[in-house]
């Protein structure tokens, strides 16, 4: 397989640390907010890449981590009253709602901060032994950047260019680049934890450092783990502090590969909250799908920026519907094999970098194929049945194809409208076995009416909203 690797800056050929394992960590939500589009596409990106390693036979341990400690947390506590827990369990199952509808797969850990408080201090207290990291008169913790002479080789900035994202820029600092480990307790602070290290709470950069050492991380080998993903905005300096304390804590290199997907812009603008253009993955769904939602944000190659837009999210649905159109010619048609060629194009495709348009074209191709040859007749049930796995073979890597494909065009229905077609099929099907056409026909049009088109099978009648 070839990924794109953000430390060298160009296409690698993949080799896992250990032949058939690989272990991926991925940067999980901040908990003081509903997730965006900036999140859904990072966890869409993730999952595909992860699909498409265990499709090569990789045994992949995955892990997303949650970040339920943070000033915009406190901020939250403090403007709603409410607690730690109350505000971060919220906004957590917001998120689990969110992927869950984006049909993303579970991780295989999914470590909190506020669980691994320990492994935080542990790291820390490392640093301050071997004078890379040192304590201000605040109390707070830094780490020392002038001690790692591999600093910024990951976001590949110049040593004058060092930012801090600190709002107040300590005095004591020794370089302007040194970040905050540790933040000690102020009067006043509502959430801090003791440790042997202080009272006080962790910085951003720690916690994902100290979860992959506790959960993920090989402590034999020169890198700790394969793979390390998130956004683009996440190289500096989160990623890049991360690399440099955990490479001067533990003697290895965090991660074998890095892995960033592109921005989020909506009609051309980078998604911010500040510019009021962000808007929530819950929202969306109320228009859309989940499926769709994520079919659209798999369109573009996810290195590059994806350009938001409600007309070619439209577009790119029609694209999907094709796919469930031909599914929905052959229902209840069970799945036999996966035409191979197609199969392993699309496979080709993805160990290319993700590449997606290559992936996509291939499937149009298929569905293309597919319809001609049913519109001259083709009715063989190998035939079909190989349609029909091909189509589960798709749902399998890409994560789309997969539902029923009249329910699939059933979304957008309310319970009120669902009741009400629900009951005109129900007296249309008493009308017919009472021989009772012309009111069996009259039920018919009253649903083509509606908009709603349906068809008898052998397990009953089934229906969808026609566009």
């Amino acid at each position: 397989m070839i990924i794109f690797d953000t430390l060298q800056n160009r296409e690698v050929e993949f080799i896992p640390i250990r032949a058939d394992e690989v272990r991926i960590y991925v940067c999980g939500p901040t908990l003081y907010d509903h997730a965006h589009l900036g999140h859904a596409r990072s966890a869409i990106v993730f999952d595909l890449l992860r699909r498409v390693l265990e499709e090569l036979g990789y045994r992949v341990v995955f892990v997303k981590n949650w970040t339920d400690i943070d000033d915009k947390i406190i901020r939250k506590i403090e403007e709603s009253g409410k607690s730690l827990t109350e505000i971060t369990e919220h906004y957590r199952k917001s998120y689990l709602q969110d992927m869950e509808a984006l049909n993303v797969l579970p991780p295989t850990y999914e470590p909190k901060a506020t669980e691994n408080i320990d492994s935080m201090v542990q790291l820390v207290s490392s640093l301050l032994k071997r004078d890379i990291a040192y304590r201000t008169s605040s109390g707070d913790i830094y780490f020392d950047t002038s001690k790692d002479s591999q600093y910024l080789s990951l976001s590949k900035r110049f040593q004058d260019h060092r930012e801090s994202r600190l709002e107040n820029i300590e005095k004591e600092k020794r370089n302007p680049g040194d970040f905050v480990l540790w933040k000690a307790k102020r009067d006043g602070d509502i959430v801090y934890f003791e440790t042997e290290i202080g009272e006080g709470r962790p910085g951003w950069h720690i916690e994902c450092s100290a979860m992959i050492e506790r959960h993920l991380a090989y402590r034999d080998e020169k890198y700790s783990i394969d793979i390390h993903g998130g956004g683009a905005d996440l190289v500096f300096p989160h990623h890049e502090n991360e690399a440099s304390q955990s490479r001067c804590a533990t003697n290895r290199e965090l991660a074998k590969y890095w892995l960033h997907n592109g921005f989020v812009k909506i009609d051309g603008e980078k998604m911010s909250k500040s510019l009021g253009n962000s808007f929530f993955i819950k929202d969306a769904l109320k228009h859309y799908s989940g499926e769709v939602l994520r079919f659209y944000l798999l369109s573009t190659h996810y290195r590059q920026d994806f350009n938001f837009s409600e007309e070619e999210l439209i577009k790119s649905k029609k694209r999907l519907d094709k796919l469930y159109r031909l599914k929905k010619r052959i229902y209840g048609t069970k799945a036999g094999e996966a035409n191979p060629e197609v199969r392993k194009k699309i496979l080709d495709a993805l160990t290319s970098d993700l590449n997606i348009s290559v992936a996509l074209s291939v499937i149009d191709e298929f569905v293309s194929d597919s319809n001609e040859r049913l519109d001259r007749g083709e009715k063989g049930k190998g035939f079909k049945r190989e349609v029909i796995g091909t189509i589960e073979y798709i749902s399998k890597l890409l994560g789309v194809g997969g539902k029923d494909a009249y329910q699939y065009f059933q979304f957008g229905i309310s319970e009120e409208e669902r009741e009400e077609i629900e009951n005109l099929i129900s007296q249309r099907s008493k009308a017919k076995k009472n021989r009772d056409f012309a009111t069996a026909d009259r039920i018919r049009e009253e649903l083509q009416s509606l908009g709603i088109q349906i068809m008898d099978t052998p397990n009953g009648t089934i229906w969808e909203k026609i566009n």
